[in-house]
């Protein structure tokens, strides 16, 4: 399946499921090394952040506890980070050592806003994962951001637990839209 329709968009193939797969386990090969001997908790912001977790996890060796947050961001026509609120953030993370797994970084302001919130428990220490960066989209440099499945270029994509208006999260591959 090369072109999808999406309401009134057409996507067309930018990461086959294979890609991603072989991605992940590269990442979680490498967290399997960076980790040993520590048990890391792992926290994914949802909703996009769900399928890459899932896989992510499978692939990680050494010990570890899993937890999610949720954000809630301004409504908008771009991104702007607005951040209200973070759901779910556990109260304690006093040195514990921190992975935080996104979808996607693109401006990164909520990424900075939730990394400022962890940063005020204390953390040993805080790495994000993200299976996609647009470095094209970044408005400032994020320290943490220590594993990356995908440089794409700045476009939409959908798939994969990436969504538009709520659609396509649950498509295997990756797609990027043809008329955006």
């Amino acid at each position: 399946m090369n072109k999808i329709q999406i309401l009134d968009k057409e996507f067309g193939i930018l990461l086959e499921q294979d890609q991603i797969n072989k991605r992940t386990r590269m990442i979680g090969t490498q967290l399997n090394v960076d980790y040993e001997n520590k048990c890391p908790l792992i926290i994914g912001v949802l909703n996009g952040s769900f399928l890459f977790m899932a896989d992510l996890l499978k692939e990680i060796d050494v010990p570890c506890e899993v937890g999610f947050i949720r954000v809630s961001s301004y409504q908008g026509v771009s991104s702007s980070g607005a951040v209200k609120e973070i759901f779910g953030l556990q109260e304690d993370l006093s040195g514990r050592h921190v992975i935080l797994v996104e979808d996607i970084v693109d401006t990164g302001q909520t990424l900075k806003h939730i990394l400022e919130k962890i940063r005020l428990k204390n953390p040993a220490s805080v790495q994000v994962c993200s299976l996609l960066f647009k470095p094209a989209a970044l408005l400032e440099p994020i320290e943490e951001l220590a594993y990356i499945g995908f440089e794409i270029p700045n476009e939409f994509v959908v798939g994969y637990g990436l969504d538009y208006n709520g659609l396509g999260r649950n498509l295997c591959a990756i797609y990027r839209a043809l008329n955006p």
